[in-house]
């Protein structure tokens, strides 16, 4: 509740600089407010930000597309050409995404609302599951074979029957450090939110923080009610892709695979909104006032969709894709930028404004947010064992 407040304040903050300092485009801001240190901080924090987002999409695809393709095509997972499917599984995506990518933003308003539709599917199955799925797991409904690791892993040797069946209030361990940046991973739209602007009609202020608070709103709604039921479904066993966790105690669930395709059609759309903020970025980094050249779009979009296949193909965790993006890129995003740029450009108020004073405080939570959770994801980097996968 707190961080989605904060971002709204923050897209408060941006709308309110575009007005004032003439421009709808975050690199421009950036150029303006502190000249090009300014619009490469924003170029930066944009690109880090949206391949981060891209990644955690093709992470599902990752592990969800080859065991969608496994189970309609009866393939067993030992076999080679299972193997041959989980090494196309990329050329599927960057093929798709490229096509998708060409699209003008004030389209992808059809392609956003069918994956929004997709989601809603799956938080009601996780909302269904909760009911459905025991405390303590009853063997004869799940894969005892597929959660002994996971038991081993999420379950501490002293936690007993009853332990594990009682929600906890606060956890405190070595993965509490990735809930902030998460969270504020989960919230940024800021790239996009200039884009969308420029585009709405009759366009005003207000009518944007409108659309913002609505948005936010109903993700803020399914943030909640997903990570509730879920946690609430398998409490400490919770793995880091909650789909993942579903795989390992029901296996091939009809139920579970209908969500699978409902989210990689949610994840697929979504890309091109993504990516949009990106390509636009670039181009007004290093081709800024030149004519619009369909070479250089689409070379753009297929450099950064191999890129971020390469990453997802060597990032262990899509944890660490969040909580790195989050406490890096994300915090730039929604605390540094706007706050900065808002200080800078808006002059009718007096430094000693509130609004201003406001902004400055924003400033200095955004500086602690990011320096002290990359510091804590550092050291948690640096003391994990390597036999746990990260």
């Amino acid at each position: 509740l707190v961080v989605s407040i904060l971002s709204l304040y923050s897209v408060h903050l941006l709308l309110k600089t575009a007005n004032e300092g003439g421009s709808l485009l975050y690199e421009q801001l950036g150029m303006k407010a502190f000249g090009m240190p300014g619009k490469l901080a924003a170029s930066g924090s944009i690109t880090m930000q949206n391949i981060g987002a891209m990644s955690s999409y093709l992470f599902i695809v990752k592990y969800e597309l080859p065991l969608v393709i496994k189970t309609f095509m009866n393939i067993e997972a030992n076999t080679g050409k299972y193997s041959v499917l989980m090494m196309l599984r990329h050329e599927y995506c960057i093929l798709h995404f490229v096509f998708q990518s060409l699209l003008n933003i004030g389209y992808l308003g059809y392609t956003s609302g069918f994956s929004l539709l997709c989601m809603v599917f799956f938080l009601i199955v996780v909302i269904w599951n909760m009911f459905q799925i025991p405390c303590p797991l009853d063997s004869d409904i799940v894969n005892t074979t597929l959660i002994n690791a996971t038991l081993a892993h999420f379950t501490d040797e002293n936690t007993t029957i009853d332990d594990a069946c009682k929600p906890k209030y606060f956890i405190f361990n070595s993965q509490t450090v990735y809930a902030v940046p998460i969270l504020t991973f989960s919230f940024v739209c800021h790239p996009a939110i200039l884009p969308i602007y420029e585009e709405l009609k009759s366009r005003s202020r207000k009518r944007m923080m409108n659309v913002s608070y609505v948005s936010f709103f109903a993700m803020f709604l399914m943030y909640l009610l997903a990570a509730l039921f879920g946690y609430l479904t398998f409490y400490g066993r919770v793995e880091s892709e909650l789909l993942h966790t579903y795989s390992a105690f029901l296996g091939a669930d009809i139920l579970l695979l209908i969500v699978r395709l409902a989210v990689l059609m949610a994840v697929t759309l979504t890309v091109p909104v993504v990516i949009f903020p990106i390509r636009s970025s670039v181009t007004q980094l290093l081709w800024a006032g030149k004519e619009f050249s369909w070479w250089r779009h689409c070379s753009i979009t297929i450099v950064l969709l191999a890129f971020t296949n390469v990453l997802v193909i060597f990032v262990p965790t899509i944890r660490d894709i969040f909580g790195f993006i989050g406490a890096s890129a994300a915090a730039m995003l929604i605390f540094i930028l706007p706050s900065a740029f808002y200080i800078k450009l808006v002059k009718k108020e007096p430094m000693k404004s509130v609004q201003k004073i406001g902004a400055a405080l924003f400033f200095l939570s955004g500086i602690l947010v990011m320096t002290g959770c990359m510091t804590l994801i550092i050291l948690d980097w640096i003391h994990t064992d390597a036999s746990d996968g990260h």
